[in-house]
């Protein structure tokens, strides 16, 4: 389905014409008004810092940027960090590292919660901070990003390797940098190198998305950056539905799906209650009952969604058609889930479930943004 055509679904085959953002300046905007004051606190800090990490979501590299801060951050030296790299689709990562390289940015993927991970992004910072150490005895570099890319988790992976590398500030609780030339206050971070001293600020802080459109809403919503209250599970549900058709990724599950179903064995007499949130059982037990009731549990949605899709007649690229074929999908997915209830809230519940098994990367690795230039080798 092309772009355009989506884009058109999004906004009229699935009623998010009338999505209630707070719009101001003409872009669509979800705008807490206790963030104002931390973006304008971000924005002074940026002045201060030698080399700015802009933590991105690997799933949508282009929709999870800041665009408010494009102008300051150009001025910058700044690398991308590509954050949850492991939920993203690794078969085309390559060549969002290329376009962000022929945009002269310097790109990196990377998983938060490794240890590896994170000292190559340092090893990079160092890397491009070489040629002002002759200048600058103290360095500082700043985390910035939407929510819910990995900032605090970066900040907390960072801290412990500047913890195994200077102990002392270990055992503090802040490592202060300063005081440094017009700084009125001493800034907290937890130093990573020395000479120069090398500082990452320890509070990534909170930027809001800009929204240019419903659809960068709609998968900033799908990855967690803008609250599902904002847009409602059922809208995000139906969106990525609309994705998964319009790609046809449900029908290159049946492989998987056929191979999967030979290894589990699963044992329907026990019954174990699941928590909605993460998909972790409520109360101790085996661990591979746990793997074996989510495995079960992903092939059942995977199974639903192949044989709805692979069985309809209308057409994906027709509005009304994927519509029909989205409702038909909840109603296979209500049933892969074991929902008794009906009506909107067996669709609230549908929609929870299968968000949680989206955004854990229990329905494999996406990238949701189309790398923009399409010359770029493949």
């Amino acid at each position: 389905m092309a772009a355009g055509g989506l884009k058109d679904l999004v906004k009229k085959g699935l009623g998010l014409a009338d999505m209630e953002f707070i719009t101001g300046g003409g872009a669509i905007n979800w705008f807490p008004g206790h963030m104002a004051a931390a973006t304008s606190a971000i924005r002074g800090r940026l002045k201060l810092a030698d080399l700015v990490i802009e933590v991105r979501d690997a799933r949508i590299p282009l929709s999870s940027a800041n665009q408010d801060l494009e102008a300051q951050l150009r001025s910058k030296r700044s690398l991308v960090a590509l954050n949850k790299k492991d939920l993203a689709n690794p078969n085309i990562m390559h060549r969002w590292t290329r376009f962000f390289e022929s945009s002269g940015k310097d790109c990196l993927p990377i998983s938060a919660h490794s240890r590896s991970s994170v000292s190559k992004l340092l090893e990079l910072v160092e890397y491009k901070l070489k040629e002002v150490i002759s200048r600058e005895p103290t360095l500082l570099v700043m985390v910035v990003g939407v929510p819910n890319v990995g900032k605090s988790a970066l900040i907390n992976s960072i801290h412990q390797i500047a913890s195994s590398r200077f102990p002392v500030q270990g055992k503090m609780k802040r490592a202060t940098v300063g005081p440094l030339p017009g700084v009125t206050q001493d800034i907290a971070g937890y130093k990573i190198a020395h000479q120069p001293s090398i500082y990452v600020l320890d509070t990534p802080g909170v930027l809001v998305p800009s929204i240019p459109d419903i659809e960068t809403g709609l998968k900033l919503a799908l990855a967690g950056s803008v609250k599902d209250s904002v847009v409602g599970e059922e809208r995000i549900a139906q969106y990525l539905l609309a994705v998964l058709n319009t790609r046809r990724t449900p029908l290159h599950w049946r492989n998987s799906h056929n191979s999967r179903t030979e290894a589990i064995q699963h044992d329907a007499q026990e019954k174990v209650d699941y928590s909605l949130i993460n998909l972790q059982p409520r109360r101790k037990m085996p661990n591979k009952s746990g793997v074996l009731y989510v495995e079960d549990l992903v092939t059942k949605v995977e199974c639903a969604l192949y044989s709805t899709l692979s069985e309809f007649d209308g057409s994906v690229d027709d509005e009304a058609d994927l519509e029909m074929l989205i409702d038909q999908q909840f109603e296979a997915l209500q049933k892969a889930f074991k929902i008794a209830n009906k009506g909107p809230e067996a669709r609230l519940m549908v929609s929870k479930k299968f968000l949680t098994l989206f955004r854990t990367g229990k329905l494999g690795p996406f990238i949701l943004d189309d790398v923009p230039d399409s010359n770029l080798p493949q």
